[in-house]
């Protein structure tokens, strides 16, 4: 039996599986479910076994890894595959179509909190790999680290991989962290922008005032945050913060001109997006904004009542996220504490500033455009898309990507299938169910050809 006519025969299993893999809610940010972080660290591992790997779950100083071999050639390449089996929030549930984690197929989809970030993507490389050791076409050896902390920003996995880094020792990485342009356009990553964040808080008076009593008398720590918050920007779009971009390496006009070969349909993206414009940094293409500057985004900020009716009070605190995206040569430790001192320079006068360090931070990662294995996943993505892969960076962050180049000294070369339009972070997250088997076909001959 080939490994297409094994994944055609057991289609309907594996969609069964994938269900069962996203109706756990893996929230590594929420300690809440530490317990279901672990349950699907045990499912996986399990999963791993049934598909013919050695698998174990093993500590780390937060959330377990799941680490999976299929060793059997001494004298033949080892491929190592990077995934992460937690997941986002998925808070807001009246904005969700059906409940996050009780998956649902509509329309050729499957909606789910993880669905494609990146449990999809985890199964797709797991039933691939399942389906060559079941017909014998397997000729490598294959490792799997599937992390329980990347959106959280990997904090425990760089010791994890120093402390095993002789069981990980391989040829290659994978990547799995990834997507495609669109259905019909595939996408080769040659880097990904790096991440650095902070909260804060605002302190007024010690406890919620009487709006008429003391309006106008005692600093409103919302017309505080408001006013900090747009110190941050000019109206540009361009970061104030004094440093932020001295270490910014302008983009190169071979660069540009390479970012002008990239589709895109300003019209058809503004309606995908429901935004009546586009806004960002002045003298910069889309693509130029969302990979290769730097930015600084506000992720949450709230404070006050906000239940139904009003209250007429001046409440006591408000509160922020901020992350930045981060280019080539940006330090993350550095960037935080140009941001905090911005706060501290700019801080209204009645509040007091409290700040908080939350992500644990990586650097940009960039890779050549000729590495051998970027060569062989080229090919194969223009084999099943029928056209050549678009190049370019990867606008988001996988904050482990550097380490691995660091510790383990390969580049990861990423090979995913999500695409950009599938909700993540976002209620009613979903996954083509076609993307999940081009996935499966398109791990099945990487892995096929890197043998060779």
């Amino acid at each position: 039996m080939s490994w297409k006519d094994y994944l055609q025969q057991h289609q309907s299993a594996h969609l069964e599986d994938f269900r069962d893999f996203l109706a756990i809610p893996s929230i590594s940010a929420q300690p809440d479910h530490q317990a279901d972080v672990r349950r699907a660290a045990d499912w996986l591992a399990e999963r791993f076994r049934k598909a013919g790997f050695t698998a174990e779950v093993l500590p780390t100083a937060g959330h377990p890894v799941v680490l999976a071999e299929y060793c059997p050639y001494p004298n033949r390449p080892t491929v190592l595959f990077y995934g992460h089996y937690d997941v986002q929030p998925a808070d807001n549930p009246e904005r969700w179509n059906s409940p996050p984690f009780e998956p649902t197929v509509v329309d050729g989809r499957i909606v789910a909190r993880g669905a494609s970030d990146m449990k999809g993507q985890v199964m797709a490389f797991l039933l691939a790999t399942e389906a060559l050791i079941a017909t014998g076409n397997l000729g490598l050896n294959v490792k799997a680290l599937i992390e329980g902390e990347e959106e959280i920003s990997s904090p425990s996995l760089p010791a994890f991989i120093e402390q095993n880094r002789a069981r990980l020792r391989c040829d290659m990485i994978i990547n799995g962290d990834s997507g495609q342009l669109s259905e019909t356009t595939p996408l080769l990553s040659l880097g990904a922008r790096g991440i650095c964040g902070l909260e804060f808080d605002l302190t007024g008076p010690s406890h919620d005032l009487h709006s008429g009593s003391w309006g106008g008398q005692v600093q409103n720590p919302l017309h505080a945050m408001a006013e900090l918050i747009a110190s941050l920007h000019n109206p540009d779009g361009s970061v104030v913060v004094k440093g932020f971009y001295d270490d910014v390496e302008p983009l190169s006009a071979e660069l540009r001109e390479w970012y002008k070969r990239i589709p895109w349909n300003e019209e058809e993206m503004k309606q995908k997006l429901g935004v009546p414009e586009f806004y960002g940094e002045v003298g910069y293409t889309a693509w130029e904004r969302i990979t290769g500057r730097p930015t600084l985004e506000v992720n949450g900020m709230w404070g006050g009542y906000m239940g139904p009716g009003g209250m007429t009070v001046i409440p006591s605190t408000a509160h922020a996220k901020i992350t930045c995206r981060l280019v080539p040569q940006q330090d993350p430790e550095k960037i935080v504490a140009l941001v905090r001192a911005h706060l501290e320079e700019h801080l209204p006068k009645g509040v007091r500033l409290q700040v908080r360090v939350k992500e644990s931070g990586a650097p940009a990662f960039r890779m050549r455009a000729d590495h051998p294995v970027a060569e062989v996943a080229r090919e194969v993505l223009t084999e099943l898309y029928g056209v050549p892969p678009v190049e370019t960076m990867f606008g988001g962050s996988v904050p482990i990507l550097s380490t691995l180049k660091q510790l383990l000294g390969h580049d990861p070369v990423s090979f995913g299938f999500g695409l950009e339009d599938e909700l993540i972070h976002s209620p009613n997250e979903f996954f083509r169910l076609s993307s999940f088997e081009k996935g499966k076909q398109g791990f099945a001959m990487l892995l096929t050809r890197l043998a060779r």
